[in-house]
């Protein structure tokens, strides 16, 4: 389970560590990819794997499939954790994301998202206030 939030900085490099709880769940690498909500998704490769999977079976002929999948499929990389727990974040997506020196890195229980420290407290600041009408949305689907 990846759970629980993070400050971190981004070093000159473009180098962010993973905390050292998340990191066993990376030794065999991960993918780095373009997420929701202009914050990047980390995934196991095993995750990552299932996720593909899906996307690309989604239909080919609906537009939002398409544009789903390059969103996802088309910014993904490879990445290895370095000795210190370090992946490195190419520039493509440190900019999709907005990333400056700050970063947040929150664990999502199968995938960890990283953020742009005020790109993260300003989304927390929204859906915080928004709280008792999502939950009221989420109770029709049975959560």
């Amino acid at each position: 389970m990846l759970l629980g939030e993070y400050k971190h900085t981004i070093d000159p490099k473009g180098r962010v560590a993973i905390p050292a709880k998340f990191r066993e769940k990376f030794t065999a690498g991960a993918i780095v990819t373009r997420g929701l909500d202009h914050c990047l998704f980390v995934f196991s490769k095993s995750e990552w794997e299932i996720l593909a999977q899906k996307i690309i079976s989604l239909p080919l002929a609906q537009a939002d499939s398409r544009a789903f999948a390059r969103l996802m499929l088309s910014g993904a990389t490879d990445v290895e954790l370095d000795v210190q727990g370090r992946i490195l974040i190419p520039d493509s997506l440190r900019n999709y994301a907005q990333m400056k020196k700050q970063v947040v890195v929150t664990g999502m229980y199968t995938r960890v998202e990283l953020w742009d420290t005020d790109a993260w407290e300003a989304y927390k600041k929204k859906t915080e206030s928004a709280a008792d009408e999502i939950a009221e949305k989420l109770s029709e689907l049975g959560i």
